[in-house]
């Protein structure tokens, strides 16, 4: 009993850390398209600085700019079943049938270096210039949060791994405990079915053994 409890608590926390891996995958792909947008703000920032270009030309640049800080903005908002995915809270995700937890670190999307850098005006060539710096310290940052996330996925799949292992140990020694072992009942089978075959054979012999009198008294 008490492993097949162990064993149903080893699946819920298997399937805890498969949603946990699920959450960091999603996390991932949104950062790989937070990655591509602040790439192109950068290369924008660069864009504003050409002294041939006009006002009117880095006003152009800035509306993309500005379309791809608010669509950064709006990443930084996103959940995963309710449960926000970049506010930079750790997660304690249950990796064993004993409740025991990995810290999943998180990623703040709203913090000041991605902020400051969403924010930023590039319709000036100074302003375009204190962009370019603010945009490649939150790509540093990026960075950083997304080896983080890859640290995260690789744990979660270490602790599946394990789970699956023990969950198959567990089941075996079960196993052992409460199922019929075929070879050795096969054998008895076949040893109870002789003699039950026997002793029906002696009584049927026994049985006709009056009417063989009979006859020869007849």
């Amino acid at each position: 009993m008490k492993l097949n409890a162990q064993i149903s608590r080893i699946d819920a926390a298997t399937n805890n850390v498969n949603d946990a891996n699920s959450f960091a995958q999603t996390q991932d792909g949104y950062v790989q398209q937070v990655n591509t947008a602040l790439s192109r703000m950068s290369e924008l920032s660069v864009l504003s600085q050409d002294v041939t270009k006009t006002t009117s030309d880095r006003q152009l640049y800035q509306q993309e700019f500005h379309a791809l800080g608010s669509y950064i903005n709006n990443v930084s908002t996103k959940d995963f079943n309710g449960v926000s995915l970049f506010n930079g809270a750790t997660l304690n995700v249950t990796t064993d049938s004993e409740a025991n937890t990995f810290a999943m670190s998180g990623l703040d999307l709203g913090s000041a270096t991605y902020t400051t850098a969403t924010g930023d005006d590039i319709t000036t060539i100074s302003g375009a210039q204190t962009a370019l710096t603010d945009v490649k310290a939150a790509i540093t940052q990026l960075a950083s949060d997304r080896a983080n996330i890859g640290s995260n996925e690789e744990s979660l799949s270490y602790y599946g791994a394990q789970l699956s292992s023990l969950k198959n140990n567990l089941s075996a020694a079960n196993s052992q405990i409460t199922d019929v072992d075929v070879a050795q009942e096969s054998t008895n089978y076949a040893k109870q079915n002789i003699l039950v075959q026997t002793g029906t054979a002696m009584l049927a012999q026994a049985n006709s053994l009056p009417q063989s009198v009979l006859k020869l008294l007849g």
